[in-house]
């Protein structure tokens, strides 16, 4: 029991169970395992799988099963009942399905806690074939899905201390298209998902470092052109940097099938890099190569690595697709090490002015190096905006804002469909109020990848701004699911997307997930007391207002609203009567 790992997080969390189980075992046993066995075969795990959640445990009767998305908690739930309803008829397995959302206690591979007894609760009080959820469920998906529950008004249940306010959905009672049209469904993800973890660096130089990164790097970036996979993004691979763990543990973690593992060395000019394609399922190895090649080979390596691992997953490949795998950018191999240390710098997560100057060092000799290196000008074009956020090279910020403009366009005139250009241009026009510009920008960027993960988180806080809440729900929700470990940042804009909307309760559960993971935010905690004044929690709301003033005494809530750019001047006095509620707004 020592090595137990015990931490905690917000999940959605689905409990199932079936309904007359003792009843149906005790009238016949064989045909009710092998039915209940069939529909985990071909509808429960299936379903669980497309929606990314993650199976906790099978009971006899039931199953609990966790989800990062309260959408996908909600989208798995209806569908099983909705294939149940269509597959059995009046008979059959039937199930009851409970859906919260809260907060969990991970315990190695359990969970435990009010979130998950309250979903448990839930399923108790839901019809047989059909679904109940909590109050913060419902308004969390509100209509995104084309889904309305009914409400079942406030109840108490056994070992829950606060009345729970429950909703109800049932096939049944699910209006049918209109004129006999079928609803489109929204694209699901591919079968497949991948983590590339951190190749490790067997070269015995730390310095060598930044290029057994920027390996792993590409391939990330070659992986995420492929259509028929999910690619998690490059922090929350990375998150597994210097570590020994399970790959089947991080196959939970990450929601992935596989994970590509390996090394490299270098000696001079000899590479040789070892590449191993891990099922996570069982552990297994789906796939492993070894390549000796000189440096100037190492693109054609890196080629052959990924289109290896599309051919082990066999997964087909548009022209297109391919070609985009083929376009490195560059073929100077020193004009890419430059830009794979200016990359390494970009994603330090404690980024200073120091490692900002040599970071710009190492991208301003890469496109000396090559002058058309458009994906080094669009990076470097990052550098300033940042420089512009952080005054860390002492110049005016409208100076730093010229250089990023600058260089920003001269990647796009290079490359004017690469993903880095057009990241680049989007996050630069988003800050200089085009927010017109910057969308069209993405839209080039992930023609390209789909799975750019700060390319949906940019979209979402793109959408915030323009108002469009529902949109900038499901990219941001999108972004969390490619990064999970970057969703403390993510958390921050769904809750405002959520408060926006007026979805109060579930805003404060977000928000209280980010003050959690984030313990110095300031801007966490004054959306955080400004919900929890719409929710007439006034001391609450107070205290929390107190914890961000002692972390920042010069905090200016007017201030940060500003730079966010609102269209709707309604949604920012809305943050303001939060507060002003909470009789806070003179404080601020």
């Amino acid at each position: 029991m020592g090595n137990e790992q015990i931490s905690r997080r917000l999940s959605a969390i689905l409990a199932a169970d079936i309904v007359g189980y003792s009843r149906l075992m005790a009238e016949d046993e064989a045909g009710t395992l092998s039915a209940l066995n069939r529909h985990r075969r071909e509808v429960f795990d299936p379903c669980v799988s497309r929606h990314n959640g993650r199976i906790v445990k099978l009971m006899g009767d039931g199953a609990l099963v966790e989800f990062l998305s309260v959408s996908n908690a909600v989208q798995c739930a209806t569908e099983i009942q909705d294939t149940m309803a269509r597959l059995n008829g009046a008979g059959g397995i039937a199930l009851r399905i409970g859906v919260n959302l809260g907060d969990v206690i991970l315990q190695d591979d359990d969970i435990f806690g009010d979130g998950v007894n309250v979903a448990s609760r839930l399923e108790q009080l839901a019809q047989p074939g059909g679904v109940c959820v909590s109050s913060v469920v419902q308004e969390s998906v509100g209509g995104r899905l084309g889904i309305a529950f009914q409400d079942g008004g406030q109840v108490s249940v056994k070992n829950i201390d606060r009345a729970l306010r429950v909703y109800h959905w049932h096939p049944q009672d699910a209006a049918p298209p209109p004129n006999g049209t079928v609803k489109p469904e929204k694209p699901r993800d591919p079968a497949y998902a991948i983590a590339v973890l951190p190749l490790d660096n067997m070269s015995g130089d730390p310095e060598q470092e930044y290029f057994s990164d920027g390996i792993s790097e590409d391939i990330i970036t070659d992986l995420s052109k492929v259509s028929g996979l999910t690619v998690i993004a490059r922090n929350s691979s990375f998150a597994y940097k210097g570590r020994s763990i399970d790959l089947r543990v991080v196959g939970r973690e990450l929601g992935v099938t596989h994970v590509l593992e390996g090394s490299v060395r270098r000696a001079g000019q000899r590479v040789r890099i070892t590449a191993q394609l891990i099922d996570t399922k069982d552990g297994s190895h789906v796939w492993a190569d070894r390549y000796d090649r000189d440096l100037t080979d190492i693109f054609a390596v890196q080629d052959e690595v990924t289109l290896e691992i599309v051919k082990a997953l066999k997964l087909s490949l548009s022209p297109r697709e391919r070609a985009n795998i083929a376009d490195v950018g560059t073929s100077n191999i020193e004009a890419h090490e430059d830009y794979m240390r200016m990359r390494g710098f970009l994603f330090f997560p404690g980024m200073n002015a120091e490692g900002w100057r040599k970071a710009v060092a190492y991208g301003e000799r890469a496109i000396a190096r090559d002058p058309g290196y458009a994906d080094a000008y669009g990076m470097l074009a990052l550098m300033h905006l940042l420089d512009y956020h952080n005054h860390w090279s002492g110049t005016p910020s409208e100076e730093a804002m010229q250089k990023a403009d600058t260089l920003v366009r001269r990647s796009l005139a290079l490359g004017p469909d690469n993903i880095w250009p057009n990241n680049a241009y989007a996050a630069i026009s988003r800050w200089q109020g085009k927010l017109d510009e910057a969308l069209p920008a993405l839209d080039r960027a992930m023609a390209k990848s789909a799975d750019y993960a700060m390319g949906w988180f940019t979209r979402g806080e793109i959408e915030i701004a323009q108002g469009k809440l529902d949109d900038a729900i499901e990219h941001l929700e999108r972004a969390i699911r490619l990064d999970p470990s970057f969703r403390h940042q993510f958390m921050q804009f769904l809750a405002m997307a959520h408060f926006l909307k007026g979805s109060f309760e579930t805003a404060a559960l977000f928000l209280k997930e980010r003050v959690f993971l984030v313990k110095d935010t300031d801007i966490g905690r004054a959306w955080l007391a400004s919900a929890l004044g719409h929710l007439g929690e006034v001391e609450e709301a107070r205290q929390v207002w107190q914890d961000m003033l002692e972390i920042n005494p010069t905090f200016d809530i007017r201030t940060r609203l500003a730079r966010l750019t609102l269209s709707d001047p309604a949604h920012e006095q809305l943050v303001l009567q939060g507060l002003e509620k909470a009789d806070l707004l003179a404080d601020s």
